[in-house]
């Protein structure tokens, strides 16, 4: 895979026009590769009557079909065996159900390349020895999902001094142990060294929420920086603006406005949208993104809202290539942002479940239960 090596060797990686061709050459190849080590992937594509010689330009993009994440949760294709992938990762569950999918060696390179010019481009990466929060669980032999493991991996991006995990595995249940993540931050302010808040919103609101019953009130170190990643998911009635959650966090903890980084990925397309100063997910030359009608899944226009299909030739390891998300988003043009970066952006507006949409991708969940 030849051009995907190229695209992952790409300086400049919001500028997207130059490497166009690369992309739509890569992912030709992944597609090509996945029908030869996946039946199942390539029953789907036969079915559309896809080929990956259709794609020929950047435009053609639209035309790979892409897997709904709900269909992969109860479906599991790879296109190397889960036991022989060199990273196991599965999703979230949400519902009780996973997706298991994981990193060839060759993903894993391509995964490590991106995520190093991510951050570094966002500034995430210090050599200053660094305390932790971590709003999530630790992963261990009964926590493999790609968000925990992505979670301590955020903690490699400045060496950790000392980390504590929010959520701890009991008798197979997850549970939040709020004293010790009081009595962590009191103490790593009274050190006066850096502190790395990462995880889920949900969770962050929580914590800043027993700070402030508690009458804690703190100003970390001004390198300081909160990162978080994903949706309010259980904490859904609890939700408020990003920018409601920063204000929060400023009055409570002290970090400064510029040292707050959303995140956004999934287990399924593990490309890294780190948002920009005014807070937006712009698209890396890793990854391309469609915005869909609901009803037709035709390609939309820039402000319309539509279902996320999210492009990647990452994965040698499953054929996630295009997926169909169950989010609903708006993609806008680079320069409408203000914050210096070319390439478009997205905003996730919400979710919804894609059970009651007649899509073309539904139709191939159809024909593989019949297979």
């Amino acid at each position: 895979m030849k051009h995907r090596r190229k695209l992952f060797k790409t300086k400049d990686i919001y500028n997207l026009p130059p490497t166009d061709d690369t992309f739509t050459k890569a992912m030709a190849d992944n597609i090509a590769f996945h029908m030869q080590h996946c039946p199942e992937y390539t029953q789907i594509l036969q079915y559309f009557n896809f080929s990956p010689s259709g794609l020929q330009t950047i435009s053609d993009l639209h035309k790979i079909p892409p897997l709904p994440t709900s269909y992969l949760k109860n479906t599991t294709m790879l296109s190397t065996p889960y036991n022989k992938l060199f990273i196991k990762t599965s999703s979230s569950g949400t519902g009780g159900k996973k997706t298991l999918s994981g990193y060839d060696k060759s993903s894993a390179i391509c995964a490590l390349t991106m995520a190093l010019k991510v951050m570094r481009h966002h500034k995430l990466i210090s050599p200053r020895r660094t305390n932790y929060i971590v709003l999530g669980p630790k992963p261990d032999k009964l926590v493999q999902t790609a968000t925990a493991k992505a979670l301590k991996y955020f903690t490699v991006l400045a060496p950790p001094k000392k980390t504590v995990y929010a959520v701890k595995v009991q008798d197979s249940e997850y549970k939040v142990d709020i004293n010790d993540l009081v009595t962590a931050i009191v103490k790593f302010a009274k050190e006066g060294r850096p502190v790395r808040i990462i995880g889920f919103p949900g969770y962050f609101k929580l914590f800043l929420a027993e700070l402030a019953d508690r009458g804690v009130k703190l100003n970390l170190h001004q390198n300081s920086k909160i990162l978080l990643g994903g949706g309010w998911k259980t904490f859904f009635a609890e939700e408020i603006s990003k920018e409601e959650l920063f204000a929060m966090a400023r009055d409570t903890l002290g970090i400064r406005r510029q040292n707050f980084k959303d995140h956004f990925s999934t287990a399924e397309h593990p490309v890294n949208y780190m948002a920009c100063e005014n807070n937006h997910f712009h698209i890396p030359v890793f990854s391309r993104v469609i915005i869909r009608d609901a009803n037709s899944l035709e390609p939309v226009e820039y402000g319309t809202p539509g279902i996320l299909n999210l492009i990647s030739p990452i994965l040698s390891s499953a054929p996630y290539g295009s997926i169909l998300t169950d989010d609903i988003a708006v993609m806008h043009g680079g320069e409408s942002c203000g914050c210096g970066i070319a390439s478009p952006y997205i905003d996730i507006i919400g979710r919804v479940g894609l059970s009651n949409l007649k899509t073309c991708t539904q139709a191939a969940s159809e024909f593989l239960k019949n297979l």
